[in-house]
C-alpha cells in the first residue's frame, strides 16, 4: 500500500493528468511546469516541489494536488481563501440583525414578505459556495 505522504515531483519522471482525461505530464523546458498532452492544460510545481497547481483564469479557486508514489491527492484550499467566512458572516448578519429589525419594524401584512426576503438572502451564500466547489 502506498503511503498518503506528498512525494516531490521530479521532472525526469512521468505521472498522469490530474485531470482525469488519460493524457501524460510532460516537463516544459526551462521552466518549473508541466503541460498535459491530452488536455493541454499548464501545471505549475509549487510549494518546494510537492504540490502541482493548475494555470487557469476561469476558476476563482486554483486547484491543486500532490503525488503521493501512485496517484494525485487534491490539496484543499485554507478556510480564509474560500467564499465560506463571507456566507457565513452574510448569514449572520441577516439572521441577528436585519431580521430582527424587519420584524420589529413591519406591519403584520408584510412579515411573510419580510420572512421571505431574508429567507432567499440566506439562501444566497449557500448557493455560492455550491456553485465555486462542485467539480
Amino acid at each position: 500500500m502506498q503511503s498518503q505522504k506528498p512525494e516531490k515531483l521530479d521532472f525526469n519522471s512521468e505521472y498522469p493528468c490530474p485531470c482525469r482525461r488519460r493524457g501524460k505530464l510532460i516537463p516544459i523546458t526551462l521552466t518549473d511546469a508541466f503541460g498535459c498532452d491530452r488536455c493541454q492544460q499548464i501545471f505549475v510545481v509549487e510549494d518546494n516541489g510537492q504540490v502541482l497547481e493548475q494555470l487557469s483564469t476561469t476558476y476563482p479557486y486554483k486547484k491543486a494536488w500532490h503525488w503521493n508514489g501512485s496517484s494525485w491527492n487534491v490539496v484543499h484550499p485554507k478556510l480564509g481563501e474560500s467564499y465560506l467566512p463571507v456566507a457565513l458572516g452574510i448569514i449572520f448578519v441577516l439572521v441577528i440583525i436585519w431580521l430582527p429589525l424587519a420584524l420589529r419594524l413591519a406591519s403584520t401584512n408584510t412579515i411573510l414578505a419580510w420572512a421571505l426576503v431574508a429567507l432567499l438572502l440566506a439562501i444566497l451564500p449557500a448557493l455560492m459556495l455550491w456553485l465555486t466547489h462542485r467539480p
